[in-house]
């Protein structure tokens, strides 16, 4: 049975949550009420259309694996932006992301099956013997245990499978002799080093030439590991296994799979996210289906799907069991505790959990995975990316999309189990805003931040190994692929392994180890796979009806609107008091906090703080209703603290040949014009003189209606900005002095003011670190003239072209063009919310003595120093204060359902402490001394902001 099969289903019933779900049970009612508009089905594509985008998915990887064997080859990955190689220790380093390289061309490896599905046998033929001639798997460095197995590995299995199946047509691959599997194996015994541990779970990293714990090896002191970093092993090891013959590496992986359904929660059957390799214990207590476990459940079904195994079935049919009570609110999944199911352990989501509806699709589980399926095209077609985490009313929480092909995968599998060609304009949506806003002249460059549109010099191996197959797959036809893909299973990296292996080399023991651990009811678990041609009459109604009523989900979304508490209100009942309603000077307030467990404390600095116990609530409902209120009581307080910090700005290359393609991240300024009330500025740059531009400039006529360029130091950025203005400039762009500086890497900043008056300065100021200003500079040189737009989001490449030669892969990418003079919703909202929201805040300038990193836009206020004069002032972005016998307006927030437009965006960098104990102080206490008569819910509140995807 192939992964590409998938059948209608029953879920397992979802019982009431507690009832202060917050978000979720606002969203989820809100679904209700979105309105439903007719109940036709797309129009099917035509073979022809459908062609035609399955050639441009050819093309756009022409594109990208083009690019990397040209610019970057044998190093692992592209970076697009400035068409070079990224080699491990010769640029900054980006801290895990870095685990996967392993200066074994990884791009190379990731994309060899993606050649032959993508029919390109004589390109999968050259690679091969490139990976054979090059790449050396013996290198000192350190990486990842589960981006190895999964990446290398998983690739290298991959390409022998399809080795062996072109070898047997006759065709190609006639020389080949089994080396990408001697590869394998060797790589397989480098990495059995990381298991030896008591509990049989591998070590998360591990140095390729020298193993773990040796001197040499700089690992092996590791104690934490991620659950799906020891439970996605199975596939490719026991692959590995079968090919090979050698049982040690399914035995290993087995083992691991083995201690971890052992050290599941019994009463929950939950796992968390984080686990101690030595002991067992669960280090993270919050479980999902996304980041940090994901591929766990993926692999238990596969391996079932695979080896054949019921124990994998039975182990998987109990977790999803537990995730269909626990975590789906559909559409919604949301992170709970593992001892306390019901408690939310998040107000976000993250975007690998795109994936899960493919995983329903091959469970047979139809239903849940349209509605999730479709909760996350409207959040793409919010922010023409899936942003790497988002709210559960759809704002974006962290505003990065390196190029995640989950999504794909999904509407992949979906379209398999319904036929529904809406999948079809799903996919077509993907490859337009791909080209549309991701293309780069040296390949795709990933999202720095999907609000402004601006660019990352990234450009993942998994964009290869997936994201170009899932598209092609979606559009092909049988006959356009040279192999039965129902034959083959795919791994958490699309790799392919092929079904024979299941009744190959079956030496390893199929004991059912799950009945040791606990009494299981499979009355309802499904013992075999789902087959879409017979269990599935591929009806498009079916999935256009269940799709239907989620049809206005993120457009019409309350964010604080309609929950539990209006339903108690409608039954009677008196509904708890809401965070934004709150008056410290209301006693009827302050009653309602006692009932609930809160109390509240005045201390001598005018400061009101609220701590809760919940052991002192009235009833365990009224605790909920006080834990629900703490919450609610963070998060506005985090989110007035935001509403004091400027979101980040665009500068767009729109001149030939980047033709609005390249986008970089820019920190805003605290005076000059706003771009976001603003109308763009667009001009041709040039470099002032002196650089700079801390002395009346030397050539005016150069700067002359152009964006001035400025090195930053040596004075004001203010003052900067007044000399460039006084020569005749129409804008700035201050570049960073310290050398190999990124906003990949350092934390974006805002400029500010000299302390006086800046209302003199009338243009556009923006700040880009080195890296980006170094994309400029270099572009100047060899191009000589260059133009950019400052803008708050990047714009639509058509509107800014309009009129002009464009080549016509770009206008094929552009089929409609948007309206340039549309204003900024996003921003318009935040001077909005500005105006209701009373400042509390106290903002600090900036100063341009000081660096990016004390200037950090995500600095926590208690960690910065005060500076020793007037002419270096302090870098806190802000002090909150505020007099409790003021009028509370300050807390309130508008409680009407209105659109996402019109809603704060949070900067996609910031990770606060969640903490109960709300001050509005400059300073908050720990959450330990609030809450310590309920420590297993004072987990669930830290992991709900410090999170880390």
């Amino acid at each position: 049975m192939s992964e590409a099969g998938g059948g209608r289903g029953s879920g397992s019933p979802v019982p009431q949550r507690a009832p202060w779900s917050l978000v979720a049970a606002t969203a989820a009612l809100c679904l209700v009420s979105a309105t439903s508009v007719g109940t036709a089905v797309a129009a099917p594509m035509s073979r022809e259309e459908k062609q035609k985008l399955g050639n441009q998915v050819l093309e756009m990887f022409d594109h990208a694996y083009g690019n990397y064997m040209e610019h970057a080859y044998p190093a692992d990955e592209l970076m697009p932006l400035t068409c070079r190689g990224r080699v491990r220790g010769q640029e900054p380093s980006r801290g895990d992301v870095d685990d996967a390289l392993g200066k074994f061309s990884l791009t190379l490896i990731d994309s060899l099956d993606t050649l032959v599905v993508l029919n390109k046998t004589k390109e999968f033929e050259e690679a091969v013997r490139k990976v054979l001639r090059d790449v050396n798997l013996d290198n000192d460095v350190v990486v990842s245990v589960f981006e190895t197995n999964i990446r290398v590995l998983g690739g290298l299995l991959g390409g022998h499978s399809l080795a062996i199946m072109l070898k047997e047509k006759g065709e190609y691959m006639q020389w080949y002799n089994d080396e990408l599997l001697q590869m394998a194996k060797q790589l397989g015994y480098k990495l059995l080093p990381a298991f030896n541990t008591t509990s049989g779970l591998p070590y998360p990293r591990i140095n390729l030439k020298f193993g773990i714990r040796k001197p040499e090896a700089r690992t092996g002191t590791e104690t934490d590991t991620c659950t799906a970093c020891a439970g996605t092993l199975i596939l490719e090891f026991a692959a590995l296994s079968r090919f090979t013959g050698a049982t040690i590496f399914e035995e290993y992986a087995r083992k691991a799979l083995d201690f971890l359904w052992e050290k599941r929660q019994r009463s929950s059957n939950l796992v968390g996210v984080t686990i101690n390799i030595h002991t067992g214990d669960w280090v993270r207590k919050d479980s999902g289906v996304g980041a940090g476990i994901d591929s766990y459940y993926e692999y238990l079904l596969k391996a079932y799907v695979l080896l054949g195994d019921d124990s994998f079935l039975e182990r998987f049919n109990t977790h999803y069991d537990a995730i269909m009570r626990y975590i789906s609110q559909p559409p919604l999944l949301l992170d709970v505790h593992i001892h306390k199911p019901m408690l939310n352990a998040r107000t976000w989501m993250d975007a690998l959990l795109a994936f899960f509806p493919g995983l329903q699709v091959l469970k047979g589980d139809i239903r849940p995975a349209i509605e999730t399926h479709e909760m996350l095209y409207q959040v793409i077609k919010k922010h023409n990316f899936l942003p790497e985490a988002f709210t559960t009313d759809f704002r974006v929480h962290w505003a990065q999309h390196p190029l995640r092909p989950e999504f794909a995968e999904s509407t992949y599998f979906l379209y398999k189990a319904t036929g529904d060609p809406y999948y079809l304009e799903v996919g077509k949506t993907l490859i337009e805003n791909l080209n549309k806003y991701a293309r780069v002249p040296c390949g795709f460059a990933a999202m720095k931040d999907v609000r402004t549109g601006s660019h990352e010099d990234r450009m993942d191996s998994f964009f290869l190994a997936e994201m170009f197959k899932y598209l092609y797959l979606l559009f092909a036809d049988k006959e356009d692929i040279i192999f039965d893909i129902e034959d083959y299973i795919f791994t958490t990296e699309a790799h392919l392994l092929p079904l024979w292996l299941s009744t190959t080399n079956q030496s390893i023991s199929k004991k059912n180890t799950t009945s040791e651990y606990t009494e299981l009811d499979d009355s309802n678990f499904d013992w075999t796979c789902p087959n879409t041609q017979i269990l599935f009459p591929n009806d498009p109604l079916y999935a256009q009806s269940i799709r239907e009523p989620l049809k206005n989900v993120v457009d019409k979304s309350c964010p604080r609107g309609i929950s539990r508490v209006e339903e108690s209100f409608r039954s009677g009942a008196k509904p708890p008091l809401r965070a934004r309603d709150f008056m410290a000077t209301n006693p009827e307030h302050l009653e309602i906090l006692k009932k609930m467990g809160v109390s509240l404390i005045h201390l001598k600095d005018g400061r009101v703080q609220l701590v809760q116990h919940a052991i002192q609530a009235a009833s365990s409902i009224d605790a909920e209703d006080g834990l629900r209120f703490m919450q609610e009581m963070i998060e506005l307080s985090s989110q007035q603290q935001k509403e004091q910090q400027l979101p980040p700005r665009a500068v767009q290359i729109v001149s030939h040949p980047f033709f609005g393609r390249v986008v970089l991240t820019a920190g805003p300024a605290q005076f000059g014009l706003d771009l976001s009330k603003h109308k763009e500025t667009r001009g041709f740059v040039a470099s002032s003189k002196p650089y700079n531009g801390c002395s009346e400039l030397t050539n005016p006529e150069a700067v002359m209606g152009k964006i001035a360029l400025i090195q930053r130091g040596q004075c004001m950025f203010a003052e900067k900005a007044r000399n460039i203005q006084n020569a005749g400039a129409i804008g700035g762009i201050v570049i960073d002095d310290n050398e190999g500086s990124s906003s990949d890497t350092a934390p974006l900043f805002q400029m500010a003011g000299d302390g006086k008056d800046t209302d003199d300065i009338k243009i556009p100021m923006l700040f880009l670190f080195s890296k980006e200003g170094s994309i400029i500079l270099d572009a100047i040189r060899e191009y000589e003239e260059v133009e950019v737009l400052l803008s708050d989001k990047a714009k639509d490449r058509a509107a800014i072209l309009k009129g002009k030669m464009i080549p016509s892969y770009i206008i094929n990418s552009n089929p409609e063009m948007e309206n340039e003079e549309q204003p900024s919703s996003e921003n318009d909202s935040q001077n909005q919310s500005a105006e209701q929201i009373i400042s509390i805040s106290q903002a600090v300038d900036l100063v341009d003595q000081e660096s990016p990193e004390e200037s950090s836009l995500n600095s926590h206020p208690e960690s910065l120093s005060p500076a020793d004069s007037d002419d270096a002032a302090s870098l806190s972005p802000s002090e909150q204060t505020s007099n409790p016998t003021e009028d509370h307006e300050t807390t309130s927030l508008d409680g009407e359902c209105t659109d996402l437009d019109n809603q704060l965006q949070e900067q996609s960098e910031t990770e606060e402490d969640s903490n109960p104990n709300v001050s509005w102080g400059k300073k908050v206490q720990p959450i330990d001394s609030i809450l310590a008569d309920w420590n297993e819910d004072i987990e669930a509140f830290e992991m709900m902001e410090k999170d880390e995807l």
